[in-house]
């Protein structure tokens, strides 16, 4: 955790299930100088201001899409956090131009507010929807990581710029986890297929995740979660609603039946540790090439044709450690 401590850090989406999640923990377990949550929506910045007691929060009213009020907020600022995003499959393949205003446009403001107010790192946090994608939403993150990774040239060895990718996030805010949890006497569910299979970690996996990121970073990295379990959707529902009917609906628009993580092409340049897997960059930066150096040293490459799958992951959760995270 030394790599917060006595540091500025902001955090976009600040207000939302990650962001609001990875500032508590910021708060208890380093000793940061100050976190601000920056986000557009005042009624949960209230909220939080009213749950969280903490002298070094502080909450900036702003949007992605505001060059000039990222600029503002990003004012001696050590590390960003960039969590804002739109995110709901189905809403955004009828909102395609919200997605790119928020997700592309935003990601390169952040980008671009970063450089200027001279941020040291700015970490990006993306999903494995960006991974050959089929919807909008999968698309315009892949974008946003594609900007994260090429902001480290015009940034000339000064901010550095990564992603963390990973799946879903156990009982996150409208997750299907949430709905079931909710509604646990229900007689019916209605899925897609069950036989769907999804990347499924705790909110601590992604925080582990992000500090190992900011801990490691040189520039233009993707880091990935290693030690994390699939689980059907079928299997899912029959843990938390036992007694509900499945009706199938058929896959909706934009929906996969499988998730990857990272892709045979990306695996020809990672370099795997005990928990996690590095992407690295096409090229390096002139001035950051020494630097990469260390995963070479300290990280051994996959072996060829390696991919990481939902369906073909070796490590699944079970019905029974499923109803032991969630605590019912």
């Amino acid at each position: 955790m030394d790599v917060y401590n006595g540091k500025t850090i902001l955090v976009t989406g600040g207000t939302g299930s990650f962001g609001k999640n990875f500032i508590k923990f910021l708060l208890k377990y380093s000793d940061a100088k100050k976190v601000i949550v920056f986000s557009r929506d005042e009624l949960k910045q209230s909220e939080m201001n009213r749950e969280i007691q903490d002298n070094r929060l502080r909450f900036f009213l702003g949007d992605v899409r505001d060059l000039e009020r990222l600029k503002r907020a990003f004012y001696e600022v050590n590390i960003v956090v960039h969590a804002a995003a739109l995110k709901q499959v189905p809403t955004l393949e009828y909102n395609p131009f919200e997605a790119v205003k928020t997700n592309i446009l935003g990601s390169e403001n952040v980008i671009n507010a970063a450089i200027d107010l001279n941020v040291e790192k700015v970490l990006l946090v993306s999903t494995d929807k960006a991974v050959h994608p089929i919807n909008l939403y999968g698309s315009t993150k892949q974008c946003a990581e594609k900007l994260f990774v090429a902001g480290n040239f015009y940034a000339a060895g000064h901010t550095r710029f990564s992603c963390v990718r990973y799946g879903n996030v156990i009982a996150s805010r409208g997750s299907i986890i949430e709905m079931l949890i909710k509604n646990r006497d229900m007689k019916q569910v209605s899925i897609t297929d069950e036989n769907m299979t999804r990347f499924w970690l705790t909110l601590a996996q992604s925080f582990k995740l992000v500090t190992f990121a900011f801990e490691n970073m040189v520039g233009g990295e993707i880091f990935i979660p290693k030690k994390i379990p699939s689980m059907s959707v079928g299997d899912l529902i029959s843990a938390i609603v036992p007694k509900a009917e499945k009706n199938i609906i058929g896959i909706r628009p934009g929906e996969k039946m499988h998730e990857v993580l990272l892709t045979e092409e990306e695996a020809r340049r990672t370099v795997e540790y005990k928990d996690y897997f590095v992407a690295l960059p096409d090229r390096y930066d002139t001035i950051a090439i020494d630097k990469f150096n260390k995963y070479t040293i300290e990280g051994k490459k996959l072996p060829k044709g390696f991919s990481f799958r939902s369906n073909e992951n070796t490590n699944q959760l079970t019905k029974e450690d499923l109803l032991k995270i969630l605590n019912i």
